[in-house]
């Protein structure tokens, strides 16, 4: 005895429905979630384990006990969260080469450093010290300043 709705003319719907579920459980069970390995470069294999080493620290990070109040742990989570999406845009910025990902990037390192401050100040929390950009160089000394053009110039 056939099921009703293979009587009713739905049975090519049905069909369809049972290949397309199937067709994607199978593609999914083949994707391993990693990037091709084969032919990368030195940088790009760089930027990968870097990119995995953040991703791992902020998961491990965001696994925050729970304290018993709720806005502390909500921030106790978010924060690591923030700072994931601050260690992966300095990231980008090591490595990538299109401008406007790299100008998102410097804005989500921005904002996402501004909402944990946020969050620290709304539970009265300090919040961090002022400090140059992760992608920032050291200024050089002095001595090898060559943009003033006054040092050693004769009147």
């Amino acid at each position: 005895m056939l099921p009703r709705f293979l009587k009713s003319g739905l049975a090519p719907l049905a069909g369809a429905a049972l290949l397309a579920f199937a067709a994607a459980a199978a593609a999914f069970a083949h994707d391993d979630h990693h990037p091709v390995q084969t032919g990368q470069t030195a940088e790009e294999s760089a930027f990968l384990a870097e990119n995995d080493t953040a991703m791992t620290k902020m998961m491990n990070d965001m696994a925050a006990k729970p304290s018993g109040d709720i806005d502390r742990d909500f921030v106790a989570m978010m924060q690591p969260h923030h700072q994931g999406a601050i260690d992966m845009a300095v990231i980008e910025l090591r490595y990538g080469k299109n401008e406007q990902l790299r100008r998102i990037a410097q804005e989500i390192i921005v904002e996402q450093q501004q909402e944990i401050d946020a969050m620290k100040l709304a539970i009265g929390d300090p919040v961090t010290a002022s400090a140059p950009a992760p992608t920032q160089q050291t200024p050089a000394p002095a001595a090898h300043d060559h943009m003033n053009m006054s040092h050693g110039m004769k009147n």
